[in-house]
């Protein structure tokens, strides 16, 4: 694929991306659940065009990234009562879509009812997205990127998140590889080593905090995103050969190599492929087949999975996100309408 069929992809998911975030924020009112909202981006996602790059994620408040509902439309952990939106909430969506694995991944927070009571926190992320793009051109230094996502929110009175990181993108490869600072991590910083590659194509997500550390945590087990992902250092076949898998277990990891290749998937699209083979099984059942294949999935490193994370301090975070490509005078936005 030549580099100019390849930036028409790159392109086209960021364009459906784009309309799905803004056709989502309309529906971010009192009363919706997460889970209508998720299978409403999903939905629309497929209807233009695209696939899903991941499963759609909503966050609310002190939550900010990697949680998307199961088929039991369950809450995160130490989750209480019903997830639905309330007025006041300062929620964020966070979309990616695929075209031939090209992918278009962009995110924004949202006020549910206009408030007001986030206002300026919203603007202060905002303008972080934006300042760090302003500055990515060919040959700029990471730490500067860094340093420029993080003065609006600083300026605002907020804190950068400092472990959560913008991310490179490649075919097929959601991270792959460089991870993009949101906070002035200095020149000496051994993470964020490098420049900004003219033809890399980046998706830039600053998140700030009314918390004072600046930092996000893992919540509950290492499943509580139901998200998950083959990390390709094996394969299904390799494990069958090598007596890793039996020949069901094989198949079913087969299924998720076909399906999702290497991008990340929810476990409410995995689990009903359990029900073919297993037709008299019920919930329980079903639940226990499903947690010990990706249990052995994982043992042998076939499959990954996520934390949801939510601040460490419980500061209530923003976030926009934009997937930019990288040309020789400067960025181009790739998530617009």
């Amino acid at each position: 694929m030549d580099v100019e069929e390849s930036l028409k992809y790159w392109r086209d998911a960021g364009h459906v991306a784009r309309r799905t975030l803004e056709a989502m924020k309309l529906e971010l009112q009192p009363g919706k659940t997460y889970h209508e909202i998720i299978e409403s981006a999903e939905r629309f996602i497929h209807r233009h065009g695209g696939k899903p790059a991941f499963p759609a994620t909503i966050h609310s408040n002190d939550l900010a990234a990697h949680f998307t509902t199961n088929h039991l439309v369950q809450g995160p952990d130490g989750w209480e009562g019903d997830m639905v939106l309330q007025k006041g909430d300062c929620v964020k969506i966070d979309y990616g879509v695929h075209i031939k694995g090209h992918i278009g991944d962009n995110a924004l927070t949202f006020e549910v009812g206009n408030t007001n009571n986030h206002t300026e926190q919203i603007k202060a992320a905002k303008e972080a997205r934006d300042a760090a793009i302003e500055v990515m051109h060919p040959g700029t230094p990471w730490y500067k990127v860094g340093a420029a996502a993080a003065q609006p929110s600083l300026d605002a009175g907020f804190q950068p998140i400092r472990n959560l990181c913008g991310h490179q993108l490649k075919p097929w490869q959601l991270h792959s590889g460089v991870s993009i600072p949101s906070y002035a991590c200095g020149p000496d910083n051994r993470g964020f080593k490098g420049v900004v590659e003219e033809g890399g194509v980046y998706a830039v997500e600053p998140f700030n905090t009314t918390g004072k550390s600046g930092l996000i945590e893992n919540i509950g087990s290492p499943h509580s995103s139901n998200i998950y992902r083959v990390t390709g250092a094996t394969t299904s076949r390799k494990a069958r050969a090598k007596g890793q898998l039996k020949p069901l277990g094989a198949q079913l990891a087969r299924n998720l190599e076909e399906r999702y290749s290497t991008l990340p998937f929810a476990e409410r699209w995995a689990f009903p492929m359990l029900e073919k083979p297993f037709p008299e099984a019920d919930e329980a059942s079903l639940q226990s087949k499903w947690n010990a294949l990706v249990k052995k999935l994982i043992s042998i490193r076939f499959l990954e999975t996520y934390h949801a994370l939510r601040c460490i301090d419980g500061g209530n975070i923003c976030q926009f996100e934009h997937t930019v490509y990288i040309a020789e005078g400067g960025a181009e936005i790739l998530t617009v309408e």
